[in-house]
């Protein structure tokens, strides 16, 4: 199993000092951050999606082998909520693969108050090209069902298996041959870092779901207090040394 580990974002004016010394100016965070990790979520693409010229410039400021994932538009998933998806997955994918090789999974973040309905997840994961790996994090209870799980399963969709407070909120499915993690609040100290054994167990159950080698992303998006960067940095620790 081959894990990549990274944060969602890497812009933090409170990352100086804990990733970034403060001689390094913000226009060479990112070949900073690069140095430390070998991936990173584009979590602001939801707000706004980048040009294709912003991603392409990314590209080429990225080392060979660098993995970019990319939350997709709130546009898609929260004001289309996932019907007519044809135009903004197009869209979306238009501008991302200006990331050439350095593009990795597309992230569908469902808002809390959308209910499921298998066939509008169907219809939209029908829209992106082959071979792109989509990961879906739904965040209403509905969605755990058989039915939810076997259109993931068919689309070769990974279910993004998400922790807030150091528990799962979703199902621990195996809906692929890849896997995606997202963690968004720890409840050791100081907020929002998450503990040494909590990460411990989430190696362990990432370890015992996937082997050979199939891929892993894992993003922290616990961003203040700079305890993404500690925690993942911590957790590429910890899972190389589990079994």
């Amino acid at each position: 199993m081959t894990l990549h580990v990274g944060t969602s974002g890497w812009q933090y004016k409170d990352w100086r000092d804990v990733l970034y010394p403060a001689g390094v100016p913000v226009r060479l965070w990112l070949e900073e951050y690069a140095a430390h990790f070998s991936t990173v979520e584009i979590n602001n693409a939801f707000y706004r999606l980048p040009t294709r010229e912003n991603f392409e410039t990314w590209r080429d400021r990225l080392p060979q082998g660098f993995v970019v994932a990319v939350k997709a538009s709130r546009y898609l998933t929260h004001i289309k909520r996932l019907k007519d998806p044809e135009e903004p997955v197009e869209r979306l994918m238009s501008h991302a693969e200006g990331l050439g090789s350095r593009l990795g999974p597309v992230l569908l973040q469902l808002p809390p108050t959308l209910r499921a309905d298998t066939a509008l997840l169907d219809g939209c994961l029908r829209c992106f090209p082959p071979r792109t790996r989509v990961a879906v994090e739904p965040r209403h209870d509905s969605w755990w069902t058989p039915e939810v799980r076997k259109v993931l399963e068919a689309r070769g969709a990974a279910l993004c298996w998400a922790d807030v407070r150091a528990r799962p909120v979703t199902p621990l499915w195996r809906t692929a041959d890849w896997g995606y993690v997202r963690f968004h609040e720890g409840r050791a100290q100081a907020w929002p870092h998450y503990g040494r054994r909590s990460l411990e167990t989430w190696a362990e159950r990432i370890g015992e779901t996937w082997s050979g080698d199939q891929d892993v992303y894992a993003y922290f998006n616990n961003d203040p207090n700079g305890a993404a960067v500690r925690n993942a940095t911590m957790f590429g620790s910890l899972a190389q040394l589990s079994p």
